[in-house]
């Protein structure tokens, strides 16, 4: 059985297009923390928040500044990354991270006892 994640802009429910849902799903991997990213072609925009800075969340073209302010008010204090400016190009990637994102949910160090 197939599974799909399903993604939601935050603030109307909107779902994205073919395009914009396949790269939203390659940003699952991703380990990035507290980090804003564009995610072309549908202009929506992700919040990689995880731990203090709060869960991940999306916003469709149409409310990326809402997106920004929700993020400013709740967040400011907790750190600098919230008040970063934009453009939000997605960091270069890097390799193992599947593997730590992977490890990380297991519980595991990702050392083989040896």
């Amino acid at each position: 059985m197939s599974v799909r994640p399903v993604f939601r802009c935050q603030f109307c429910s909107e779902r994205p297009d073919p395009a914009t849902q396949a790269e939203l799903e390659s940003q699952q991997q991703d380990m990035l923390f507290g980090q804003y990213v564009d995610v072309e072609p549908g202009r929506w925009l992700v919040w990689h928040g995880h731990g203090p800075l709060g869960p991940r969340r999306y916003a469709c073209g149409a409310h990326r500044g809402e997106l920004t302010a929700y993020l400013r008010f709740h967040y400011a204090s907790v750190g600098p990354q919230v008040w970063k400016m934009g453009p939000y190009p997605r960091p270069e990637r890097v390799a193992g991270n599947a593997c730590a994102a992977r490890m990380s949910r297991m519980g595991g160090s990702g050392f083989a006892a040896g």
